[in-house]
């Protein structure tokens, strides 16, 4: 067994003890030197030593995002700056970003659950991995370049952007593992396309570990019958540790939490009460062992539930549902709650469309207007315009099916829509607030 991945097969009677044992030693920690943390416990006349069972976490208040901003940058920090080695921030779209300073503890916790998400997938210090995934604030490049380098890969760190080199570098170095958002790696796709570039024949890819965005399984399975490989999803966000939460095996479909370092929950996201293992809600998570920034009952606004039941792999750690949707991405269209995720499963039941759409949206004095641009493929193209409204025919279908709404279809010429070298931005929201 690799040693990276012992933990994994953790007996979960010893696994609930440790989770215990970490947690009695976090909370006193975090009400000692967090002013904010310490505030909300007295509010709700809860003290650390009230926790006595794994239970008794739903006692103590939550944290979300917006603490982070409004405490921006230290307020949250609970390790004195003489140990602070590392700051990681989110891409806020208002105001001030999210900042998390981080000991070097944190960032070896962090980059231990990236090595053992790769080892799990079959990833092995023989594999060449191009990390295409932004460097810099955002956690995902250095993420995945610190957890391959720890697994014993030769990693190859192109960051994002300078498309055609990056294709260039995978066929000349051998590039056997791509690291990017599922939408980076369409766009790297459509572009070999038009060089000329077939990945099943020009390349040496065997994995890519996905992740940073939530995507469906009709896009994996579209990235994986285009390109040959096989797509990996992996989770994270910056407040937790960066991607290395979580990891799917080759068995589940989902992905096991790291629990030794990250206890997972699940909630109501209207009562706020915890729910049982097999219902779905708000993903929670507290970090056992970070030192830096501390996160005890943070609200992710994922929606995701912890399956129940052993995995054939093996593995004891929980296995979280691959998140499909946030809480904070819902639209309320004519009433109807909508997710981008519901959107892009309905289009890719249609094979004359490519995975490439915008939702935009926009109202009048007396309603909403739902519009969605989707690229049709190369193959699909035609000049006659009853071929085209078959398709588009079928794409309003697939959508009234599932959503139970009627958008206007506007179908475009391969390629019209912007790409993302990141995070793909797919809803243009007009209303008027």
């Amino acid at each position: 067994m690799n040693p990276i991945s012992k933990p994994d097969y953790m007996p979960i009677p010893e696994l609930r003890k440790m989770q215990l044992e970490k947690l009695q030693k976090l909370i006193p920690y975090e009400y000692e030197r967090v002013p904010l943390f310490r505030r909300r416990c007295d509010e709700k006349g809860v003290k650390p030593r009230d926790l006595v069972t794994l239970a008794d976490l739903a006692k103590f208040p939550f944290m979300k995002k917006t603490d982070l901003r409004d405490e921006y940058p230290y307020g949250l920090t609970a390790a004195p700056m003489s140990e602070i080695n590392r700051f990681h921030c989110s891409s806020g779209t208002t105001g001030k970003p999210i900042c998390i300073p981080q000991t070097a503890e944190d960032v070896a916790i962090w980059t231990e659950g990236v090595a053992r998400c790769m080892a799990m997938y079959g990833i092995t210090r023989d594999d060449i991995v191009q990390v295409s995934y932004g460097y810099g604030l955002f956690t995902g490049g250095l993420g995945a370049h610190y957890g391959a380098e720890k697994l014993g890969c030769a990693v190859l760190p192109t960051g994002a952007g300078n498309t055609e080199k990056q294709i260039m570098l995978m066929k000349d170095l051998g590039t056997t593992v791509i690291c990017c958002t599922p939408s980076y790696f369409l766009h790297l796709a459509t572009v070999a396309e038009k060089i000329g570039v077939d990945f099943r024949r020009d390349t040496k890819l065997k994995h890519g570990v996905f992740g940073a965005e939530p995507w469906t399984d009709e896009i994996r399975e579209r990235i994986e019958q285009m390109s040959g490989i096989t797509a990996h999803d992996i989770y994270g966000l910056t407040e937790i540790a960066g991607p290395g939460v979580a990891g799917n095996c080759p068995y589940c479909h989902g992905l096991h939490v790291w629990e030794d370092h990250f206890y997972p929950e699940i909630i109501d996201p209207d009562t706020l009460e915890v729910l049982p293992d097999g219902e779905e809600g708000e993903l929670v998570f507290t970090t056992l062992d970070r030192v830096g920034t501390p996160m005890v009952r943070y609200r992710t606004r994922d929606l995701s539930r912890l399956q129940v039941g052993e995995c054939k792999c093996g593995r004891t750690m929980r296995v979280m549902d691959r998140v499909h949707a946030r809480s904070d991405d819902m639209l309320i269209i004519h009433g109807v709650n909508v997710f981008p995720s519901q959107i892009e499963a309905c289009l890719m039941k249609v094979p004359e469309v490519a995975p490439h759409y915008m939702i935009e949206l926009s109202s009048t004095d007396t309603m909403d207007r739902f519009e969605i641009k989707v690229e049709v493929t190369a193959d699909s193209m035609s000049d006659s315009m009853s071929k085209m409204e078959a398709v588009r025919k079928r794409v309003a279908a697939s959508i009234k099916e599932i959503v139970g709404l009627s958008p206007k279809i506007m179908l475009v010429a391969p390629g019209s829509l912007p790409r993302s070298e990141g995070k793909i931005k797919r809803v243009i929201d007009n209303r008027r607030k």
